[in-house]
């Protein structure tokens, strides 16, 4: 089952941030990993088969202090099941024959004018 490890490192700029990181990164079993909290000092790592006290230990070696917050068991997302979609029948028809207006003109157009 994998767990969820917050562990507070004491760094105060990005070098030993990445750091951290880097050494949380190559440790067997690991998941994701990213750095929280408020002065981003917790590292946050997600994994299974990890020992928190070593990790804690090769942190502490490496960067001076370290200190396990707390750690969790994470449950694994369960897949949602994709349900096929269902078409509906759709039926059509063709569309009636086009139409021509036919406009017919007198060839001896008469203006009205019957004295002529």
């Amino acid at each position: 089952m994998p767990k969820k490890i917050i562990v507070k490192v004491g760094v105060c700029n990005e070098k030993g941030r990445s750091k951290a990181m880097k050494i949380a990164a190559v440790r067997p079993g690991m998941n994701s990993m990213s750095i929280e909290g408020e002065g981003r000092d917790q590292l946050v790592v997600i994994g299974e088969g990890i020992d928190s006290v070593e990790l804690v230990n090769i942190l502490r070696k490496k960067l001076g202090h370290a200190t396990i917050v707390s750690v969790q068991d994470v449950e694994a997302k369960k897949k949602e099941e994709v349900k096929p979609i269902e078409y509906v029948g759709y039926y059509t028809t063709y569309p009636p024959p086009p139409y021509y207006e036919r406009v017919v003109y007198d060839p001896y157009p008469s203006n009205g004018c019957f004295w002529f």
